[in-house]
């Protein structure tokens, strides 16, 4: 990001911004295919990696993207550092395989070291040479990111094996939820450690929009509010765009200061409920619309968006961008911010 633009962030999340603005977290997903390289030339020839990133930057300058220059190998990071399976493929982001069969054996985790561990010491070394190439053009890395504690800890037990343990283990399950939650503070202090502008930090965790509101309350909101509790002095991001309407209000009282959701949260009843506490930042439908949709069906929902907000929101998709999307479509959202800008001076 550039300078201005963390700080256009920053007042948004303040609720101090001026005018509604475009932002959209991007990663391996789309921007690869976008920049017409492969998966594996994005993950593994950093120059290409950086080209991209460049060519994004300097094509839509009116977006900011989230976090910007993510240094990131799909969702392998955090996991890979305990010794989960990661496969590659040539055109499609990284799998991670469950490294734990039993709730039991969670006594041989441990936090891992980020210097030394896994993927993470690339990424961080990635950043420094990244920081380097962007810094004399004008950019900066000035937010990192990082997994949540319940995608961790599914990815090392998996899905549904970590949602029947809540309910027959309950004891064990925090105790991996403990670990896991002591990793991403870690790993987020190792990456704002690592870079000289880092004030912001992004925490990406759908599994909780797969719980009841009472596990919610017991198994995912302590865990994530330490980790947002860990960073005071930062801007704080939390990108859940899974079914969080049951306990959406509790969201504010994360510490949070912008939500990115599913544009299936209706966009007024959203609104109501947090516009006052919490920042939105969505909610175009990520795929049926941003991807797959028009131009002319892009712009609609958006000034539906802005419509129902007063423009108070940070334009974007209901979630990460999909695969697919096109220029054209990510110009029809500035456009619509411009134009509702426009009209409403």
């Amino acid at each position: 990001m550039t300078k201005e633009q963390i700080e256009t962030v920053r007042l948004a999340a303040g609720g101090k911004a001026e005018k509604p603005c475009v932002a959209l977290i991007v990663d391996s997903p789309w921007i690869p295919g976008w920049a017409g390289i492969s998966a594996m030339e994005f993950f593994a020839e950093p120059e290409k990696w950086l080209a991209a990133n460049l060519k994004m930057v300097e094509r839509f300058p009116d977006v900011i993207f989230v976090p910007g220059f993510w240094v990131e190998y799909g969702m392998a990071t955090e996991p890979s550092a305990f010794g989960c399976r990661v496969s590659f493929w040539e055109d499609s982001p990284a799998s991670v395989s469950h490294v734990i069969d039993d709730i039991s054996e969670i006594g041989r985790l441990e936090v891992p070291n980020p210097k030394v561990h896994g993927l993470m010491p690339f990424v961080l070394h990635l950043q420094q040479w990244a920081q380097k190439q962007i810094e004399p053009l004008g950019y900066s890395i000035r937010m990192v990111a990082a997994r949540g504690p319940l995608a961790l800890a599914t990815h090392l037990r998996g899905v549904t094996e970590f949602l029947t343990d809540i309910k027959i283990e309950p004891e064990a399950s925090h105790k991996l939820l403990e670990l896991c939650t002591e990793t991403v503070i870690r790993w987020l202090r190792a990456q704002a450690e690592n870079l000289p502008d880092v004030e912001s930090i992004l925490v990406l965790d759908d599994i909780p929009g797969l719980l009841s509101p009472t596990d919610y309350d017991e198994f995912a909101h302590p865990y994530l509010k330490r980790i947002f509790d860990a960073f005071p002095l930062m801007l704080r991001l939390y990108h859940n765009d899974a079914y969080i309407q049951p306990f959406a209000d509790r969201m504010a009282d994360l510490g949070i200061g912008i939500l990115n959701f599913s544009h299936e949260f209706d966009i007024e009843d959203a609104h109501k409920r947090l516009g006052d506490r919490v920042t939105l930042m969505g909610s175009v439908p990520p795929l049926g619309v941003l991807a797959r949709g028009t131009p002319e069906e892009v712009t609609a929902w958006a000034n539906r968006c802005l419509d129902a907000t007063n423009g108070r929101i940070i334009l974007s998709a209901g979630g990460g961008v999909s695969a697919g999307t096109t220029s054209e479509n990510i110009d029809a959202l500035v456009e619509a911010v411009k134009a509702w800008e426009r009209s409403h001076r």
